[in-house]
């Protein structure tokens, strides 16, 4: 694609790296197949080439963006299945999260939609704040019938009272007690094998603490050590995809430093995270810091550290699987797993290994429509999207889903009543461990 831009905005370092990537793109079309809102809506500006045209002219003509650039940006899920497609290997991640970066700094939302962005990015980073939002969603679920529907989200932005009701219908039932404190060191069971931090999470740790329990029940009785370190922070994920890239930044900095402090105290073989949506974004911390005169090398040693649970299970001889009546196991592979990782068949492996019949489900490639806060922000293309993959995952009778990310985790469980559980749960369960809850 060619591209206009002076020379004086290729002199700045976020600019130049866009102009790269918008010249890989070879308007091919294939990223239109895999993009899951063109598939719904059917709108080339809905799809990653359209919105490539989009951001291309924006950033170009640096102007504030329009409305209508706003509306197909933000229906973007940033799912990346358009990266895991294009032949050409266009890094769309990094285009659409600086197309973001510009259109919360240059264009002025409706009010009520700045006050709930705002509430979300303060809220969602901070356990304490989340576990007392979830309290109240919860006293305020049964008004979420009341509240009306809303016919026109198709042709623009969701109300504010359509997201209300997707967020009070989206709070759990009930809230687990809360899991261990940073801080926390969790002794390798035997003789000790590996020393590894485990990343805390934000709506993980208030939503569902029994993943990051599982995970610790696995690595300590295989030898693995595992520290919650102290003064960990959100991993800047969610704040990140808000466009706020100043928060996510200054998170970015606070972990990779606590992070590394830790490994030169203890020594640590690894950053595990089981929040898919996370490891992304900690694995990008070397690109998204690499003009930091001061942080660049230590982001850049972070983000060889992090790795996908598993990812470092799939390294460690794992005990004996347990008898569990060969449950037939429907494993959603998450777009920030599959797509932003490239991580498609260790979970698999791993299962089939330890006991389970793991079936793929049909159009795996395609999101559930969780994706951070999408499905607060943009409900009505999110339950098409859910509704969708459960349909897709009833085709193979499961016993249990099995996933790796907790936003895609609650999703789904929204639409079904089959269990949803993490990955490592069944793992744990089945080296030795308590079976899986029901959700």
């Amino acid at each position: 694609m060619k591209t206009e831009f002076s020379l004086a905005q290729l002199a700045n370092p976020d600019i130049a790296e866009a102009d790269k990537i918008l010249r890989a793109c070879v308007h091919c079309g294939f990223c239109t197949a895999t993009c899951p809102t063109y598939v719904l809506l059917g709108d080339e500006l809905d799809s990653p080439r359209g919105r490539i045209y989009l951001i291309k002219e924006m950033l170009e003509k640096d102007k504030p963006p329009t409305q209508e650039v706003v509306k197909h940006i933000d229906r973007c899920l940033s799912c990346l299945a358009c990266m895991t497609t294009c032949p050409s290997g266009v890094n769309y991640m990094h285009l659409v999260d600086q197309a973001r970066v510009k259109i919360e700094k240059d264009y002025t939302r409706p009010l009520t939609e700045r006050m709930l962005r705002a509430v979300l990015a303060w809220v969602l980073p901070r356990p304490g704040l989340f576990r007392a939002s979830m309290i109240l969603a919860r006293l305020g679920r049964p008004l979420a019938a009341l509240l009306p529907a809303d016919s026109k989200a198709a042709a623009g932005s969701p109300t504010l009272l359509r997201r209300i009701k997707a967020m009070l219908a989206l709070a759990p039932g009930r809230l687990p007690a809360a899991g261990p404190a940073g801080g926390s060191v969790f002794p390798a069971q035997g003789p000790r094998r590996g020393r590894v931090a485990l990343l805390q999470g934000c709506a993980q740790q208030v939503l569902a603490p029994r993943i990051n329990q599982a995970a610790i029940n696995l690595l300590t009785r295989h030898g693995i050590e595992v520290v919650l370190v102290k003064d960990e922070q959100c991993c800047g994920a969610l704040t990140h995809h808000l466009g706020h890239d100043g928060d996510a930044l200054a998170r970015a900095r606070a972990n990779i430093t606590v992070w590394l402090d830790e490994a030169e105290r203890g020594g640590l073989d690894a950053i595990l995270v089981t929040t898919s949506g996370c490891g992304t974004v900690i694995k990008d911390y070397g690109f998204m810091l690499r003009e930091d005169r001061d942080f660049a090398n230590p982001a850049a040693k972070v983000s060889a550290l992090a790795k996908d649970i598993t990812e470092y299970v799939s390294g460690l001889e794992l005990q004996p699987a347990q008898p569990h009546d060969d449950l037939v196991i429907a494993y959603h592979s998450a777009c920030s797993l599959q797509h932003g990782q490239k991580i498609t068949q260790a979970p698999k492996e791993l299962l089939s290994k330890n006991g389970f019949v793991v079936k793929d489900v049909p159009e795996s490639h395609l999101c559930c429509g969780s994706a951070g806060t999408y499905n607060i922000l943009q409900p009505d293309i999110a339950v098409r999207l859910r509704d969708r993959k459960v349909a897709n995952i009833a085709t193979v009778e499961p016993d249990m889903i099995a996933a790796g990310n907790i936003g895609c985790m609650v999703q789904i469980a929204g639409g079904t009543s089959v269990p949803v559980v993490h990955t490592i749960e069944l793992l744990d369960w089945a080296t030795g461990g308590p079976r899986p809850g029901l959700n």
